[in-house]
């Protein structure tokens, strides 16, 4: 269930508009985002016990319909939290008087710092606090308030502290419920020793299908990202907050390959998640990250509550790489450098798994401008 950045109005890449949210287009009584068991799990039981489901509505990763803001709680608009800006003109790239003109290398400008508004105290408490976000219809024509839209979108994806998100279509409101708490060790071990066949639906019968082939012997160790690159949007998928399997469910998993997927030649294509290189990485303070609205933990510099020791990942490879009738574990998922480089052991655990002797990463850009803009690295780290 990965849907979230369609739950609101969102940009269809296929018609290349501004689209309502796939709630609203499906006529769906409600609609489960992001990664869906504790939701799933939740309504299940609920609509069991006879709870109809339009009385539904306080389940976490849903979102519903409504005409109003829910009872008991109280809204504040999203221009309070975030100034929309404007969007400056593109230079022609072949235009005099560039600066870029005599191949210098530009650094990107420093953005001002903003004026800090003093808010009121809210009425009640921020659990019962809402986003009024712009409508479908302003938004559809307005990029500057699409991208404030969605700034405040990634600002609300902590289920510590996110607050509920209301968008208007129409005459009827789409309401998003905060995110879920993220799975412990022990529940994403439970997730992961369903007796999953590990095969296409019979439906498909002998078809090839390009995306089984690319998956049919990878392990996913973990879910979320925290590297929080504003083009990416695995955070509203997943979180921010890593949620790592147990190593013993990783080897179960990997001797459950070996001995019953067909085909199986020794090789474990990746051995990875979202990022290669954050499993079980975590802030440090509990109550950091409870709080916390910082969309990187790790741009511009690595915050000094993140936990960036790479130990029990470095016992991972060694122990799978030890079992009986595997060849080789190769990481294919993507690798975050910059804190890589905190571990020199890590790079060295590495030499011997990696694809080809390649590592997979995402420069994403050569000049530190555009860098700056993705919220990516630099080159002097790389």
């Amino acid at each position: 269930m990965r849907l979230v950045c369609a739950v609101p109005a969102h940009y269809d890449y296929w018609s290349d508009t501004v689209r309502r949210s796939v709630l609203v287009d499906s006529k769906a009584d409600m609609l489960m985002f992001g990664n869906g068991e504790r939701p799933l799990v939740e309504v299940a039981h609920r609509l069991a016990m006879g709870e109809p489901i339009s009385e539904i509505r306080d389940v976490r990763n849903t979102a519903i319909i409504v005409k109003e803001a829910l009872p008991g709680w109280s809204g504040v608009d999203s221009t309070r939290l975030d100034t929309p800006g404007k969007i400056d003109p593109i230079p022609h790239p072949y235009g005099e008087d560039l600066p870029c003109a005599d191949n210098k290398p530009v650094a990107p400008k420093k953005q001002e710092a903003k004026a800090v508004t003093v808010q009121p105290p809210r009425p009640k408490p921020w659990e019962k606090t809402y986003v009024l976000l712009p409508s479908f219809e302003k938004v559809k024509g307005d990029k500057v308030l699409y991208a404030h839209a969605s700034r405040i979108l990634h600002h609300e994806t902590n289920p510590g502290c996110a607050r509920a998100l209301m968008q208007k279509h129409g005459d009827r409101y789409v309401w998003i419920n905060p995110p879920a708490i993220p799975l412990s060790t022990e529940e994403m071990d439970s997730v992961f020793a369903l007796p999953y066949k590990r095969v296409p639906h019979p439906a498909y019968g002998n078809a090839r299908i390009p995306a089984y082939e690319m998956i049919r012997f990878s392990v996913n160790i973990m879910r979320g990202c925290f590297g929080g690159c504003s083009f990416c949007s695995i955070t509203e998928h997943e979180g921010r907050i890593i949620q790592s399997r147990s190593e013993d469910s990783i080897i179960n998993e990997i001797e459950a390959i070996r001995d019953t997927v067909p085909g199986f030649t020794g090789v474990i294509s990746d051995l990875g998640g979202p990022t290669a290189n954050m499993y079980m990485l975590r802030c440090k303070s509990p109550r950091a990250e409870q709080t916390c609205r910082r969309l990187s933990c790790v741009y511009p510099d690595i915050c000094p509550h993140m936990d960036t020791n790479h130990e029990p990942t470095i016992n991972l490879y060694r122990r799978a790489r030890d079992l009986k009738g595997i060849k080789k574990i190769l990481i294919a998922s993507g690798v975050r450098y910059d804190i890589a480089v905190e571990d020199p052991r890590l790079s060295k655990s590495w030499r011997p798994i990696t694809s080809g002797g390649y590592l997979k990463i995402a420069p994403e850009h050569t000049e530190e401008g555009p860098l700056s803009e993705d919220d990516e690295a630099g080159h002097g780290q790389l």
